[in-house]
């Protein structure tokens, strides 16, 4: 390797490279103090709309809203290139790494919040929320944010950085992607046995197919997978078998592959880095971390994980087909949503319209930390 080539971020830092620093941001272009948005309930506000060729490469923003769970209720998307239907389209909360419509403090090398105790994950002040993501375009760029509450955004402060260029953006340079799943609730497969208490080894039943999984991308077209956050509700522990949801294994499933997968893993918990279940509790690894738990021994409560394949891309040259078991062999009923993050070569499968609002709540709140107390 050439001594000159960077071999890292920070090695890089030294090579000076000719393209414009730019940033779009809601500053108050009266020379004032109300460096904010307000936007109506309905309406949907456009954070940046960027023409020629470039790179967002960082993504901060802070919300205000009284409307509840509105975290769930703000839909993020971001257009390449001129498309149609948008390459990101996820729940403000979700895509920026904590779901069930709350937030928490937690630090990862690409997504990040920044948040306290003292606001609480049910008040109106969101946490600071932070993207790394690099995110290339060819030829234009938009990020709109649609507010689907019954209450106005009262605040919304934002800065989109990027760069741009006068080089024409490289065939091998993929766009970004992102989106939103869920199934509330999964549906328990029953298997059958005779064994009382079983340890988690000898759980009944088997899945040699995946078929009943829960799926967090289903994609087409070549690219590669850098990761997910998925959001788990375990409501019903107490009709389970086994209380711990964290026995379901992942599944790659690689250019249309049938069984086995390429990548098979050994559980929930293990494909996330963690092993016997998650006895940290929450924590923020810059590749992998729990954004939001509850007790180690608590396996009714609510969690969100997450696992990013920097280091580890999945690669794909027609499509992948990621999903994970909900419990083993999926013999668990509970609340699953996900955001997958994954570059492709555009155009990516049709990203359908997210669920109704409703129907895309959580079902449970944290139960701890009023904004207000």
């Amino acid at each position: 390797m050439d001594f000159w080539q960077p071999n890292s971020p920070l090695g890089g830092l030294a090579h000076v490279k000719t393209s414009r620093s730019r940033r779009s941001s809601s500053w108050d272009t009266s020379g004032g103090n109300r460096d904010f948005k307000v936007v109506a309930p309905g309406e949907t506000f456009v954070l940046a709309d960027l023409e020629g060729a470039g790179r967002i490469e960082h993504i901060w923003l802070t919300t205000r809203c009284y409307s509840e769970k509105y975290l769930r209720k703000l839909v993020l998307e971001m257009f390449w290139d001129g498309e149609d239907n948008p390459s990101v389209r996820a729940p403000l909360g979700d895509f920026f790494g904590v779901g069930h419509a709350t937030c928490t403090h937690y630090v990862s090398l690409p997504l990040s919040m920044v948040f306290g105790p003292r606001r609480g994950p049910k008040g109106p002040f969101a946490a600071a929320m932070n993207s790394y993501f690099p995110m290339p375009f060819g030829s234009s760029a938009r990020i709109q944010l649609r507010n689907e509450s019954d209450a106005p955004i009262e605040n919304l402060f934002y800065y989109v950085d990027y760069q741009l260029t006068d080089e024409p953006i490289p065939d091998d340079v993929a766009r970004f992607c992102a989106y939103y799943r869920q199934e509330k609730p999964t549906t328990p497969v029953v298997h059958e046995s005779d064994l009382q208490n079983p340890a988690p080894w000898d759980l009944p039943g088997s899945n040699l197919t995946g078929a009943e999984n829960y799926v967090i991308l289903d994609a087409a077209g070549k690219g590669h997978f850098v990761g997910c956050v998925l959001s788990i509700d375990n409501f019903n522990a107490s009709n389970q078998q086994f209380s711990w949801p964290g026995e379901g294994d992942d599944m790659f499933f690689i250019d249309g592959e049938q069984w086995p997968p390429s990548l098979h893993g050994t559980g929930t918990e293990d494909y996330f880095n963690a092993a016997w279940g998650f006895p940290s509790g929450a924590y923020a690894g810059p590749y992998h971390g729990i954004s939001l738990a509850s007790s180690p021994q608590e396996h009714f409560g609510l969690w969100s994980m997450y696992r990013f394949h920097i280091e580890d891309p999945v690669r794909f040259e027609k499509s992948l087909r990621f999903s994970i078991e909900h419990g083993h062999a999926n013999d668990q009923g509970n609340d699953y949503s996900s955001v997958a993050y994954w570059y492709q070569v555009l155009p990516h499968a049709e990203h359908a319209e997210l669920p109704r609002v409703e129907d895309r709540l959580p079902r449970r709140w944290p139960e701890h930390g009023l904004w207000d107390e």
